[in-house]
């Protein structure tokens, strides 16, 4: 087998179906479009989700909730994984470059800091915003923090 002897699977490849090009074709007269009405005619077509009549689902389902438009999504990050990144890599200043290095956050995200886990180094942290016990942790372990 070569290139110059590939083909495709049997079976793979159909013709398309020829419409309108004569009756002895099976597909001619109504071009498999059927009789009168909208359909038949040129320059018709349906709204998406229309299901011939029947109620669309967009519409059976119950519409719940809202999306708020002014929510600020945080990336999470948590004391053990500070911890971490000062036992690994013997940081001890943590800002967002920081986080963006070791993949914890992307260019254009937020950091929050939570409060899982220990932390016994002393670091300090700059990110967007801090819970009430990552806080109270990373001043007890002697750091302090920023908020960008």
């Amino acid at each position: 087998m070569n290139l110059s002897n590939l083909k495709p699977a049997k079976g793979s490849i159909k013709d398309s179906k020829r419409i309108g090009r004569g009756t002895g074709s099976g597909k001619g007269g109504t071009s498999t479009r059927g009789h009168k009405g909208a359909g038949s005619r040129s320059g018709t077509s349906t709204k998406v989700g229309f299901e011939g009549g029947q109620m669309p689902l967009q519409r059976r389902v119950p519409k719940v909730g809202f999306k708020n438009p002014n929510r600020v999504d945080y990336v999470s990050v948590n004391l053990d994984a500070l911890q971490q990144l000062a036992d690994k890599h013997a940081v001890n200043v943590i800002n967002f470059d920081t986080f963006r290095e070791h993949g914890l956050a992307s260019k254009n995200d937020l950091i929050k800091v939570l409060g899982r886990g220990e932390l016994k180094a002393k670091l300090d942290v700059t990110a967007h915003a801090f819970s009430a016990t990552a806080q109270k942790a990373i001043e007890a372990a002697g750091g302090s923090i920023v908020k960008l």
